[in-house]
């Protein structure tokens, strides 16, 4: 009986680890697949949950895409798409993609939450919208120190792309952000074009802000050794965009009692 029930936990852990984890070398979840499925979440400007369906689908219009389908969302959380926020769908459906559930996020199940077809199309949620022509950029970094800069820098950036950078480095070590130059269209709450820092593994959780303008923001230290990077625009204005530093900070050593910042790195 207690090798069946072995048996059944690694099973299921496995199935974990395949939807949430990686393959193919790569992490699955939300930080990758809004540039492998086209699916993609959007919020009004005012914030969370302030789109009407008719301005959800003007929204996905407006940035080249359409509202997605249930199916393509499915398509997309069957291989990690992960959001924790109700959207409207094609048609006028409503539902959000779980692949790892809490009781605070999606009810403890796993799959499409499903709040069925809205009679009442005032009613107001966020939207995901699917394009699969978007532009794409960004990649997996492990190097101890890089330079990254805005798709075309130093030239202006184009509309409607997402990147996302993803930072790994070796277990102990530390991210240090340093932002040379930033040129991002400003706006309140910078929510046409921005540039996400993420203290964590995906763009779920750990938010450490959000960056539009041209005022140079502060140093960022992580608390681990990962870090994510997401630069989104919109279908408008466009700026010079950005060029930051990261560089690997090694673990404190008995003998050190202070902690150093990394040297100047050239690219």
């Amino acid at each position: 009986m207690k090798r069946i029930i072995l048996l059944v936990l690694v099973i299921l852990q496995l199935e974990e680890t395949f939807e949430w984890g990686f393959k193919n070398g790569i992490l699955h979840n939300s930080i990758w697949l809004e540039q492998a499925a086209g699916v993609y979440h959007r919020e009004s400007r005012l914030g969370k949950y302030q789109l009407t369906y008719r301005e959800a689908k003007a929204v996905c219009e407006y940035e080249g895409g359409q509202l997605a389908t249930y199916e393509q969302l499915e398509e997309a959380r069957k291989i990690g798409f992960h959001v924790c926020a109700a959207g409207w769908l094609h048609r006028g459906r409503v539902g959000y993609p779980i692949v790892k559930p809490t009781f605070n996020c999606g009810f403890g199940k796993k799959g499409i939450i499903d709040y069925g077809y809205r009679l009442n199309k005032s009613e107001k949620w966020d939207t995901y919208c699917y394009n699969p022509t978007g532009k794409e950029c960004g990649g997996v970094l492990t190097e101890t120190e890089r330079i990254i800069k805005s798709p075309g820098y130093p030239n202006e950036y184009e509309n409607e792309q997402i990147c996302y950078w993803h930072i790994r480095l070796k277990l102990g070590q530390r991210i240090y952000i340093q932002f040379l130059e930033i040129d991002i269209e400003d706006d309140t709450d910078c929510l046409s074009d921005y540039f996400e820092v993420y203290d964590s593994y995906d763009d779920v959780y750990g938010l450490v802000g959000r960056y539009c303008g041209d005022e140079l923001p502060d140093d960022i230290i992580s608390t681990g050794n990962v870090m994510t990077l997401k630069f989104l625009t919109d279908a408008s204005i466009t700026g010079g965009g950005f060029k930051i530093k990261y560089s690997a900070i090694e673990p404190i050593s008995n003998e050190t009692s202070t902690l150093e910042t990394p040297t100047d790195f050239v690219s």
